[in-house]
């Protein structure tokens, strides 16, 4: 279908096996880069797909990942930071760095992931990362498709799965009031939105807010997911001061389970805008949570008395 391969830098994600997939199964070759490349489990024999190693900030092996490229997909995310990796180094400077290169090496066209709610003037360093990383990223692209999904959820996710080991406990604390809308969307559905950005009519959109089919409270997604589980706990708010000072507690370890950054995206609506493409311009009706939930979690057996 193109002349050359589309290559998807971090390839090997969550998100990003999911579009090493869609674009496979679309007739597309595809070359995965990352700092540590492998094959999906699900690859066919003869699957036209190659591996990279690259790392986004390193300037000549991100030239060498996009060579001969036909298309350029950018799924790399860091959600916590460290020493080596920041969020300015990956979501800033990698992005912009990758959409200079990829402009430079003649490649017509970039897909950039970013995600519903960023905002330059954040209190968040991540979210405020994100939209800068936006603003880098069509400087140097300026034609440049941008796609910010909302939380995403799918088999062996990070957020399906922490919330069935919330359910387990006897009493599950909310973040505030549980209030924030979320609009939780397949990690299916977004690689197919970057599938038909790539496809033979790309959309004429520039920007996509991609959610699912169910926008809903976190306090009813969490009900959601206990129902589908067989469990039934009260639901306990706890004010955000808390769990701030909790996060900050936290952060000296490794990986903390909860961030300042998490508890900025809980703690507003994180739900498609005014004014932007959609799954409906892409021709996509996306998957319903509530529907979805058999796939991805499966109840615990029932107890025999």
């Amino acid at each position: 279908m193109t002349d050359g391969p589309i290559t998807v830098f971090g390839g090997t994600g969550f998100l990003g096996r999911a579009i090493t997939r869609e674009l496979l199964e679309a007739g597309h070759s595809v070359r995965i880069a990352a700092r540590s490349p492998h094959l999906p489990k699900d690859i066919d024999d003869g699957d036209p797909i190659t591996l990279c190693r690259a790392d986004i900030q390193d300037e000549d092996s991100v030239a060498q990942a996009l060579e001969g490229a036909s298309g350029v997909v950018n799924a790399v995310s860091l959600y916590v930071e460290s020493r080596r990796l920041t969020f300015d180094s990956i979501h800033v400077e990698g992005a912009g760095r990758l959409a200079r290169l990829a402009h430079a090496a003649g490649i017509s066209r970039l897909v950039h992931v970013s995600g519903i709610g960023v905002d330059e003037h954040s209190a968040s360093p991540y979210v405020s990362a994100r939209a800068r990383g936006e603003a880098a990223v069509l400087k140097a692209f300026p034609k440049a498709t941008l796609l910010r999904p909302s939380v995403l959820f799918g088999p062996d996710d990070a957020f399906l799965t922490t919330l069935e080991k919330l359910t387990r406990l006897p009493a599950i604390p909310l973040f505030g009031q549980g209030e924030a809308q979320l609009q939780p969307v397949h990690v299916k559905d977004v690689a197919r939105a970057v599938g038909k950005v790539l496809g033979p009519r790309p959309p004429a959109w520039r920007l996509f807010e991609l959610g699912g089919e169910d926008a809903m409270r976190y306090r009813d997604i969490i009900r959601l997911v206990m129902a589908h589980l067989h469990r039934d706990h009260p639901l306990v708010p706890i004010p955000m001061p808390i769990w701030r000072m909790l996060a900050t507690l936290l952060s000296p370890l490794p990986s903390p389970p909860l961030t300042h950054d998490q508890l900025s995206l809980l703690a507003q609506d994180n739900i498609v805008g005014p004014d932007v493409g959609t799954f409906t311009d892409l021709g996509i009706i996306p998957r319903s949570l509530r529907e979805s939930l058999p796939g991805c979690l499966i109840p615990p057996e029932p107890r025999h008395h």
